[in-house]
């Protein structure tokens, strides 16, 4: 059972097993496939990143994103009825143990807002939680991604109602929280970890062997979340 309070005062939990690891193991298969790759040919291992993508939640990315645990998870940091369920797991970003590393590892927050063009931005009323779902081991050499413990903290005293640029964005949540200690999201196939709108994190060097599959996706809320929220998520606001 996912510690609330833990959560809360980390702006992260981890859902250990909360698929299958024979599940994760069949969706990480899939996506070998789709890339068009394999995980015994290192020669075509050209690219330190690759994308790949559930968008239709069949077979075992289905049973992964209706996992029980996951939706028990949700439950206690969204609120009952605060969230929505997703139909696929998203996009899958697969990191690569190959040079030169990829220029995508700045502090951040994701996208948490959608505007009525169709686009995402960046706002300190969020309509999402992150979910990240790992595909494969992943260990601290594995290109983990880097989580800011408490940053959620710091993220919510810099953000407000207004839309802020990418590159804004960036460099605010990064001087906001760049006190916090460094976590590392490990774990086997099959964890997943949820993530608070306002937690920093970022991608990590590949320093193993070993090919990492994350999905990554956005969960919406029910409501956009504000300080006057009765969402568990809206304490962050609560003793600034």
């Amino acid at each position: 059972m996912l510690d609330l309070d833990a959560f809360l005062s980390a702006g992260y939990a981890k859902v250990e097993s909360a698929a299958p690891r024979s599940v994760a193991d069949e969706a990480r298969a899939l996506l070998w496939r789709r890339l068009g790759l394999s995980e015994r040919d290192r020669d075509g291992w050209s690219e330190p990143v690759r994308w790949a993508a559930d968008l239709t939640g069949e077979g075992p990315f289905g049973e992964l994103i209706r996992s029980p645990a996951l939706a028990a998870a949700l439950d206690l940091v969204c609120g009952r009825g605060g969230w929505v369920p997703r139909g696929s797991l998203g996009n899958v970003p697969v990191r690569f143990p190959v040079a030169p590393v990829a220029d995508d590892r700045g502090w951040h927050i994701d996208a948490n807002t959608p505007l009525q063009d169709g686009t995402w931005t960046v706002t300190g009323r969020p309509h999402t939680v992150l979910l990240l779902t790992l595909l494969s081991e992943v260990s601290a050499t594995d290109a983990p991604t880097r989580i800011r413990a408490g940053s959620h903290h710091d993220v919510a005293r810099v953000l407000g109602p207004d839309p802020v640029e990418l590159a804004e964005m960036g460099r605010l949540v990064d001087e906001a929280s760049t006190h916090r200690a460094v976590v590392h999201a490990t774990g086997a196939p099959g964890d997943m970890y949820i993530v608070h709108p306002f937690t920093a994190h970022a991608a990590d060097v590949h320093r193993g062997s070993r090919p990492r599959f994350m999905a990554q996706a956005p969960v919406m809320l029910s409501s956009p979340l504000t300080p006057t929220s009765s969402s568990p998520l809206a304490r962050v606001w609560e003793n600034r």
